[in-house]
């Protein structure tokens, strides 16, 4: 069973940029200091032998052709490259060696100190990181720059910087070589979740379809006695109240549990979404939610209805907050509150998100048409209270539109009869925000996940993955 870590933190290579008539100190220091520093955060780092060149440093074309050589042999072990300025550093050097690094670039000045500015002590890595800057924008080299503008190794500044500069650089690892499975057809009804696959693939987004009648046929040859099967059952047993739930809807979300499994090992998904009505009820007499908010919590994004488009966005979302995703339904107005919504789907919501233990229930909604008691696997509860970030994808004319907002679960209430797992939303200027989403053609589902962060994920998309980003 595949249990993949949304916040593992990312490697780092190290770039320390030179100009020669500084001491060899600055650099050697800044080698110990911003590598520890790194380290202390968890990160993983990589740095060219200090005797490779001068100090270790990049000043020349040829120690820049070094330095690119060495990003090239190690190319998949760092996730961003750290340009260090412990001086004012040569910029053209810096565009040599860094014009194919293929990995978001983070720009970090050492600042100077008011009582060491003679000219042998100083650094002026101020003045050398705006010329870096300004080499870089002319090159075509995308990069990131964080405020303060000079920024100490080992300062609270830089730490804050790593944490964000980490968060843009798990969300273009895994942009880059995304796999998205789509399980079935499209719900007929759903033109809403319609995506360009085209378009996806030209920001290295492969989408793997597969016919849900395969699946079905998976599902009839995985034995109940089965280590799988087992192994399966005490997981989702564990995962939720199962009291009054048919033995028989069990065990066929179970197998249901277990083929999915085996598509996303073997298809290498990192993100799927599924047809879930009405097949899976009328056949099966299941639903798939308590599945789908499993693999959720997992950190293998799963949205409900086919709908592509929130499956890599949560995939984003998920890498950037560093934790579990949800797909959920814009769904209704909460009473006068022109802030508040209530957000909501069956039952696909990962644990973690939850505010307590789920139940299984029934799904109340579509037994109107396919019969109760058919649609059991609903995972019912409501969404804890706390921030969140949230997001949709929709594909036009071949680009990759997002937005992207934040706003918090208030744990407001919500009438017990409510069927499914909802929480109440306030997101500030929100009618303004369902005007925008709605004018531009965005759909009516929304992806989140826990904290606020919208600014790493708006500059990677942006930045680094050329898609166009909306803040609503």
């Amino acid at each position: 069973m595949t249990d993949r870590k949304t916040s593992s933190k990312s490697a780092f290579a190290l770039f320390f940029g030179n100009r020669g008539f500084f001491p060899a100190s600055l650099i050697k220091g800044a080698r110990e200091e911003l590598s520890s520093a790194l380290r202390a955060l968890g990160h993983g780092v990589l740095m060219m032998d200090e005797k490779a060149t001068r100090y270790g440093a990049v000043e020349t074309a040829a120690e820049a052709a070094k330095y690119a050589e060495f990003l090239r042999r190690n190319r998949g072990r760092f996730q961003g490259v750290i340009l260090c300025l412990p001086n004012f550093g040569n910029e053209s050097g810096a565009v040599d060696a860094l014009r194919e690094a293929g990995v978001p670039i983070l720009v970090q000045a050492y600042p100077d100190e008011l009582d060491r500015m003679a000219p042998e002590l100083r650094r002026d890595s101020f003045c050398g990181k705006l010329s870096v800057m300004d080499v870089f924008c002319q090159n075509g080299v995308a990069f990131s720059a964080l405020k303060p503008h000079t920024a100490h190794p080992l300062s609270d500044a830089f730490a804050e910087n790593v944490d964000h500069f980490d968060r843009v650089c798990r969300v273009v690892s895994v942009a880059k070589r995304m796999i998205v499975g789509a399980i079935g057809a499209r719900t007929t009804p759903f033109k809403t979740v319609r995506c360009d696959e085209t378009a996806l693939q030209k920001r290295g987004i492969t989408v793997e379809t597969l016919d849900l009648s395969d699946i079905f046929a998976r599902m009839k040859a995985v034995k109940p006695s089965s280590p799988e099967a087992g192994r399966k059952r005490r997981v989702l047993e564990a995962y939720s109240c199962w009291a009054g739930t048919p033995r028989r809807a069990l065990e066929q979300i179970v197998r249901l549990g277990v083929v999915l499994d085996a598509v996303i090992a073997e298809y290498r998904l990192d993100a799927l979404a599924l047809r879930c009505w009405t097949e899976l009820q009328t056949q099966l007499g299941i639903s798939p939610c308590v599945v789908l908010g499993e693999l959720n919590g997992r950190g293998i994004p799963a949205a409900c209805e086919v709908d592509v488009g929130n499956a890599v966005t949560m995939a984003l979302l998920s890498r950037a907050a560093g934790g579990p995703p949800a797909c959920l339904d814009w769904n209704n107005n909460y009473g006068d509150d022109e802030d508040k919504c209530i957000l909501f789907h069956c039952g696909p919501i990962p644990a973690g998100l939850m505010a307590g233990p789920g139940r299984i229930a029934d799904h109340a909604i579509l037994a109107n048409d396919v019969g109760k008691g058919k649609g059991y696997g609903c995972n019912t509860g409501r969404i804890a209270a706390g921030d969140f970030t949230f997001g949709s994808l929709l594909t036009d004319s071949g680009r990759l539109k997002f937005y992207l907002g934040q706003g918090r679960f208030t744990g407001d209430p919500i009438p017990d009869d409510f069927f499914g797992c909802a929480g109440v939303a306030e997101i500030p200027n929100l009618q303004d925000a369902l005007l925008t989403l709605g004018r531009q053609g965005h759909r009516h589902h929304v992806s989140v996940a826990s904290g606020r962060v919208a600014a790493p994920l708006r500059e990677a998309l942006e930045l680094y993955l050329g898609c166009d980003v909306t803040m609503v």
